[in-house]
Formats: C-alpha cells, sequence, structure tokens
C-alpha cells in the first residue's frame, strides 16, 4: 500500500555508495574536460566559459528544486554543470583577476565554509539525507558548487604551481581520500563532515585527471583532445547510470551537523 511518508521520506539526492563516489570523479573529470574545451578549446574565454555555465547550472538548479523527486539523470546533468562552471570559475578568479591559485582557493574555503555554517545553524544538518525542501536544496546546490570551485583551485594549485605534476596532483588527492574513507569506517567522525570533505577532494582528483588528458606532453600531459576527451567520459557515466543502482537516500529522522 502507498504511503505517502514513504516520499517525504526520501531526498532528492542520491544514497552515497562507492557508485556515487565512481559517477561524481568520472563526473568532475568532465567538467574539467568539458570546461575547458569551452574556454581554451573554442577559445571563448574564462569570462564568457564562465556566464555560459553559470546560466546553465541556474536552469538545471530550478529544475531539481521544481521536480517532486530524484531523478538521477537530472542530478547528475546538474552535478556536471556545476564541475564545468566550477572549473571555468576558479581560472577565471585565478588567471584572469590575478590573486592566483592560493588567493582563490581560499577565497571560496571562506564562501563554503559560511554556506556550510549557515546550512547547519538554519537546519540542524548538512547531510544530502535531508535534501527534500527547496530551502535545503538551494544550500546544497551552493554548496556543491562552491566546493567543485575549491577542488578545481586545489588541484590546478598543485599541479602546475605547486610543481608536483598531474600525477603527483593525483597520488596526493587520491591519499587523501583514501585517509577520509579510513575515517568513515574506523572512527565516529561526523559522516556529513567526511562527505563534504570528500566531496571536495574529488574534484581536484577529477581535475587532475583531466588535466592530464588534455594537456601537452611536454607539460606532463597525455595531449588528446578534450572534445574527444569530454565525449568518452560522457559516455563511461552514461554507462555508469545503466548498470549502478541509483536510489535516492532516505531521511531517517536523525540530524547529522558539522561536528564530531
Amino acid at each position: 500500500m502507498y504511503d505517502k511518508r514513504d516520499e517525504q521520506a526520501l531526498s532528492k539526492a542520491p544514497e552515497v555508495t562507492v557508485g556515487f563516489w565512481l559517477i561524481n570523479i568520472a563526473a568532475t573529470t568532465l567538467g574539467e574536460t568539458g570546461g575547458d574545451s569551452v574556454t581554451v578549446t573554442l577559445n571563448w574565454g574564462y569570462l564568457a566559459g564562465t556566464a555560459l555555465f553559470l546560466v546553465l547550472l541556474v536552469a538545471l538548479v530550478v529544475a531539481q528544486i521544481l521536480s517532486k523527486r530524484f531523478h538521477p539523470v537530472l542530478y547528475w546533468t546538474t552535478i556536471v554543470a556545476s564541475n564545468t562552471f566550477g572549473t571555468t570559475m576558479a581560472d577565471f578568479a585565478a588567471r584572469s583577476t590575478g590573486i592566483g591559485y592560493i588567493g582563490g582557493s581560499m577565497l571560496v574555503l571562506i564562501c563554503l565554509a559560511a554556506v556550510l555554517d549557515l546550512w547547519n545553524s538554519t537546519q540542524g544538518s548538512v547531510s544530502v539525507n535531508t535534501v527534500r525542501t527547496a530551502k535545503v536544496e538551494v544550500f546544497y546546490w551552493v554548496a556543491i558548487t562552491f566546493s567543485q570551485t575549491l577542488g578545481t583551485a586545489l588541484g590546478d594549485w598543485l599541479a602546475d604551481t605547486g610543481g608536483l605534476g598531474y600525477i603527483g596532483g593525483t597520488c596526493i588527492f587520491g591519499a587523501a581520500l583514501a585517509l577520509v574513507a579510513g575515517f568513515y569506517f574506523w572512527t565516529n567522525v561526523s559522516r556529513a563532515l567526511l562527505f563534504w570533505t570528500a566531496f571536495i577532494l574529488t574534484r581536484p582528483l577529477g581535475a587532475t585527471l583531466g588535466d592530464f588528458l588534455g594537456k601537452p606532453m611536454s607539460d606532463g600531459g597525455l595531449s588528446l583532445s578534450r572534445p574527444l576527451a569530454s565525449a568518452v567520459i560522457a559516455t563511461f557515466i552514461v554507462f555508469c547510470l545503466i548498470v549502478l543502482p541509483q536510489r535516492p537516500a532516505r531521511y531517517a529522522g536523525s540530524a547529522d551537523a558539522l561536528h564530531c
């Protein structure tokens, strides 16, 4: 028998599983190659590319809020849009405004911390399981977008400015994600805190992987066509959406605030 309370208990964000993280890393890589395809390959520039992806992101977020339930294709399309916007926004802030990757990273980190703190203080939780109302969805997508932008800036900072190169940067962020996984399985640290930490770290991992695919060999990359790399990654994401279960997270009625 249908119970409306079952629908009300479902989040409009997906259940956080291994499949979620696999698709998310692929989406972050697509965000990097897709963003660079527009700003660099098509020569739109960072400002025009940022404006384009901002309009697309806003339209998709509105569609997300207006939808009555979780739609996997719509959700992951919005995630890809937030990634491409994060890529172009981070590049614009670092290269066109002159504040550099360190300055850009600090600015976005402050914005992200402020959004999470406001979300936490007004709603009592920043868990993806609670993404069921328009207000929480706005908090969620703003936090997602700042996380993507921060991750892009961090990835480019370590790979380019930090001198680690793309493979070195990938190893660093992969190790950091493994550490977060260890905290998840063997400690009682807030699951919400670990989720947002891992989400931030997957972005630079995807960014460095994307740069590794598209940058010239002289810069340590594979010199692949960005549009071609984007098409391959997009196909992989579609494949994952078909074969991996995508279920909405369920709200259990318990808050998960940003504290240990």
